[in-house]
């Protein structure tokens, strides 16, 4: 990966990059930083903060140093946009965004209306996490760049892993309640059935989103339902809480995730997990990868003691930004999208493209287990996620068809 680039970022309360010029290439970073999912943006905040740094060490990006300027959404798309607003008043021309897809979707309306009333102070969009669909189908806009493969693609290679296994006969979905949950429980039944019309869906379950304080309950009834296998797009608290419910529940069964890795998970896991919880990711810090990709790891974690490296997909996105904006011989975020369009990367995880038709990056993704024999453990535990040989899925092999037909400015 490219990302060596000078100017240390330190965090107070609005994370503003401390040190840098005054020629700075600003990200606006909208997020959670309080309530419930606020440790989940918080660990994203500072990969982005780590990941400007390295960038910066370089000398920046054509020579602007990166400022992260984070602002705390309270997972409220209302608040979303309140918060855009100041971002843009500050002089922001690029935002990330990243937990959850209601948000995503009240930015991505913003960043369109915006950029058609201020011609020439436009704003780029860089997904990094917000992975409902549509976002690079039916709704796929020029300024909107998704660096993490949406609930589908994700969907397919869980679904895939459960149909390879004939003693699975009946899957439990849950998730939450809202476009990302429901868009995910829609197709886990679409690709269950056909994939395997013998398997019995004995459950299909929506809950509140970061609301419910003991999983306990739901538990109960997806072990009333015999389910062999679990399948739930939950991240964040309500991942923790889940996995927690079910461990100490004593459910044995594989619980397929998107987001097994979520900060606490792992305590919550313990060792009962141990074989049982499974994520589908963009990487694992247990897989073999370059003596200058384990020095990023280690000096991430070195530099957060309570935090994991886990986000690899914020360090996508920010070389690809560096690598676009010197194609470009340009940081104006039209330029930049241009050159983003069709990019690659090889990075210590396979070679990724953004996929010019819908700014879907096309990756590879890996099936990791909850494992106790590890290299690298995660929350000072000895445990952590790993991956066989057989577990990776090529980048072509999870791309997806798109309904996308974009529109580009002239």
């Amino acid at each position: 990966m490219k990302l060596m680039k000078s100017a240390a970022l330190a965090a107070a309360l609005g994370f503003v990059a401390m040190g840098a010029s005054a020629d700075t290439l600003k990200i606006g970073f909208i997020d959670p930083l309080s309530g419930p999912f606020g440790p989940s943006g918080d660990a994203a905040m500072k990969h982005w903060l780590y990941a400007a740094e390295q960038v910066n060490k370089g000398g920046g990006i054509n020579g602007a140093d990166v400022e992260i300027i984070a602002f705390d959404n309270k997972i409220n798309p209302k608040e979303s946009l309140v918060q855009f607003q100041k971002a843009i008043d500050q002089g922001v021309r690029y935002i990330a965004q990243g937990n959850g897809s209601s948000v995503a979707s009240a930015l991505i309306d913003a960043v369109n209306k915006h950029n058609a009333r201020n011609p020439g102070d436009e704003v780029l969009f860089l997904n990094y996490a917000a992975v409902e669909p549509s976002f690079t189908n039916e709704r796929c806009s020029f300024y909107h760049f998704r660096f993490d493969s949406y609930t589908d693609m994700k969907m397919n290679a869980v679904t895939d892993w459960i149909a390879a296994r004939p003693e699975i006969k009946k899957v439990y979905v849950i998730g939450q309640d809202y476009s990302y949950g429901q868009a995910n429980a829609k197709v886990a039944e679409e690709m269950l059935t056909a994939k395997r019309p013998d398997i019995e869906i004995v459950g299909n379950e929506l809950h509140p989103l970061g609301k419910v304080k003991d999983f306990t309950p739901y538990i109960q009834k997806i072990m009333q339902s015999e389910a062999d296998a679990v399948i739930t797009g939950n991240w964040g608290a309500d991942m923790v809480l889940l996995i927690k419910a079910a461990i100490a529940s004593g459910h044995k069964v594989p619980y397929l995730t998107y987001y097994g890795g979520s900060l606490g998970a792992a305590t919550a896991i313990g060792t009962d997990g141990v074989g049982q919880v499974y994520q589908i990711s963009e990487m694992n810090t247990n897989l073999d990868v370059s003596p200058e990709q384990e020095e990023l790891i280690d000096g991430y974690e070195a530099a957060y003691t309570d935090n994991n490296f886990y986000y690899s997909r914020v360090f996508t996105a920010m070389t690809m930004l560096d690598e676009a904006a010197e194609k470009a011989g340009s940081n104006d975020p039209i330029a930049v999208a241009k050159a983003l369009e069709g990019a690659t990367l090889d990075t210590a995880y396979g070679t990724v493209t953004m996929r010019a038709e819908d700014h879907q990056i096309i990756q590879p993704l890996y099936m990791s287990v909850f494992s106790d024999n590890v290299k690298r453990g995660v929350e000072q535990l000895p445990l952590g996620w790993t991956s066989a040989d057989g577990d990776k899925i090529e980048a072509e092999a999870t791309a997806l068809p798109t309904t996308c037909k974009m529109e580009r400015p002239e």
